[in-house]
């Protein structure tokens, strides 16, 4: 499998936005921590997090977004990840009902419910955000349009309720603050 190095190296050769490989590094933050909890290969999926959308701006089609991915790391990473990847967009067609599957859905879209959360404080840090309003904005279906709640909520099959989901991601993307710019 490959190392935490050479992940990062694949990420700065195929993704060049700044904004989308912090998006990355976030999930894969979340990624670990959740891993970590319900005591799963904490590497495995940090990685799977973090090369989730290695593809993202290659792809004219988004149908293929996740496809190319896997192609991409069919030889370094274990077919559950790369089932996982295919699977996070559903435009693709997979379907996947692994735990790290179903992790990366939820992940990938608590990422974003976070990050826009604190990007409406005073003064645009992660440090500012709590947990209640972290619920608060969840319950609002006109912040953060583009999150996908429901996806959030696969965290029950999980095993977690929704507030520790995002007690948990939030902590997690604490931790990573300065490298997020947040």
């Amino acid at each position: 499998m490959l190392s935490e190095e050479e992940a990062f190296g694949l990420l700065h050769r195929y993704v060049k936005n700044d904004k989308l490989r912090k998006h990355m590094l976030a999930v894969a933050t979340i990624m670990r921590r959740l891993a970590r909890k319900l005591k799963e290969n904490d590497m495995l999926w940090f990685l799977t997090g973090l090369l989730h959308d290695l593809d993202y701006e290659m792809v004219e089609n988004f149908k293929e977004h996740g496809i190319k991915s896997t192609e991409i790391l069919k030889n370094v990473l274990p077919e559950e990840a790369l089932e996982a990847i295919r699977a996070h967009n559903e435009m693709t067609g997979y379907e996947s009902k692994t735990r790290l599957a179903i992790a990366l859905k939820a992940a990938d879209q608590v990422s974003g419910l976070i990050i826009a959360t604190a990007l409406v404080m005073p003064h645009k840090k992660l440090e500012e955000v709590k947990l209640s309003s972290l619920k608060k904005k969840f319950k609002q279906k006109d912040f953060a349009r583009s999150v996908k709640r429901d996806k959030i909520k696969l965290c029950e099959q999980l095993g977690l309720s929704l507030e520790e989901f995002l007690e948990l991601s939030l902590e997690a993307l604490k931790e990573i603050h300065d490298k997020l710019g947040l």
